[in-house]
């Protein structure tokens, strides 16, 4: 019985010691305040309203003419020359990028020479003044000829005229000029995986184009697939230059009808919504690539931002929606 009582007082005291503990823990935590927050999302607010009441109002936009000419067969046959020229010429360089990274790594002087000289060249020359000098390259060479140089025999003679199309000269401007770019990323690439992954695939038996190619380039990937997703998105919007050379892409094709129709702005209209929609596609194809090549490194900084109507409501009105339970 003595034991008990002496268990029964302790149990009470640590009952009361827990109760006075409990009222000296915190209530829930307060919420910082964000004065600067809610006036800056207020503003951000307001130029938003601001911009959609004028894009609703002003008649000038003709949104009428806009939804006649977005699906019109000028328009789409302009879409599809410019996706079709993203395509290739992004090809292009990737090719030549790979290639010329690799001989700018060589330790062969002449090889890693001749590749420094040439992203000197073409990353140091506008893409236009390069589109303009292939598109009349025929002035140069009147004739292109095919065969062993000073010795051997001409196995083809083609005119430049006919050889070099306003699509061939689009192609290889910005082929060429992206290959420049491409060549610096694929290297920064190469250069971020550790020397010893190299060193440890020839140590087991693998030759170098092997261990380049095995090793080193899937591990190269995650850092090179970014930049080249913002090089695509850029090449979608560099075709626009090809307008000059007399490609028919999106925005030529825009030229043509508000030329004859005189409605500028709705035409330019139609072609930004288009631009607008392919790079959002490509957007989403390079988070979807990234994520799937990135998968084995977590980082805090690629989670997912909150959504516009979340921030609007906490920083507006220090609205905080709950997160979702784990599943």
């Amino acid at each position: 019985m003595h034991d008990n009582g002496k268990a029964s007082r302790g149990v009470a005291r640590t009952r009361v010691a827990a109760e006075d503990l409990h009222d000296l823990l915190p209530g829930p935590p307060v919420p910082p305040r964000h004065p600067g927050r809610w006036v800056a999302c207020g503003l951000v607010a307001l130029l938003l309203l601001w911009f959609g009441h004028i894009v609703v109002t002003n008649p000038n936009f003709q949104w009428a003419v806009v939804g006649k000419y977005l699906f019109s067969p000028d328009i789409l046959r302009g879409v599809a020359i410019t996706v079709e020229l993203t395509i290739t010429a992004m090809l292009i360089g990737i090719i030549l990028g790979i290639v010329i990274a690799l001989m700018r790594l060589s330790s062969n002087g002449l090889l890693s020479g001749a590749a420094t000289l040439y992203i000197t060249f073409f990353r140091g020359t506008p893409a236009l003044v390069q589109l303009i000098f292939w598109f009349n390259l025929s002035a140069l060479f009147p004739v292109i000829t095919i065969g062993i140089p000073y010795f051997g025999p001409d196995f083809m003679t083609v005119n430049a005229n006919a050889l070099i199309t306003p699509f061939i000269a689009a192609n290889l401007g910005l082929g060429l000029c992206e290959g420049a770019y491409m060549a610096e990323i694929v290297r920064s690439g190469i250069l971020s995986v550790d020397a010893g992954q190299q060193e440890a695939a020839v140590a087991i038996g693998m030759t170098r184009a092997q261990a380049m190619r095995k090793v080193i380039l899937p591990q190269a990937l995650r850092v090179i697939i970014p930049p080249t997703g913002n090089q695509v998105i850029g090449m979608l919007k560099y075709t626009s230059l090809a307008s000059v050379i007399s490609v028919t892409e999106l925005l030529a094709s825009a030229e043509l009808v508000y030329t004859r129709t005189f409605e500028t702005i709705p035409l330019l209209i139609v072609a930004s919504l288009w631009y607008v929609l392919l790079t959002t596609i490509l957007t989403a194809v390079q988070r979807l690539i990234e994520r799937r090549v990135g998968r084995s490194h977590s980082d805090s900084r690629t989670k997912p931002a909150s959504s516009f109507g979340d921030a609007l409501l906490q920083g507006l009105f220090g609205i905080r929606r709950p997160a979702p339970r784990a599943g």
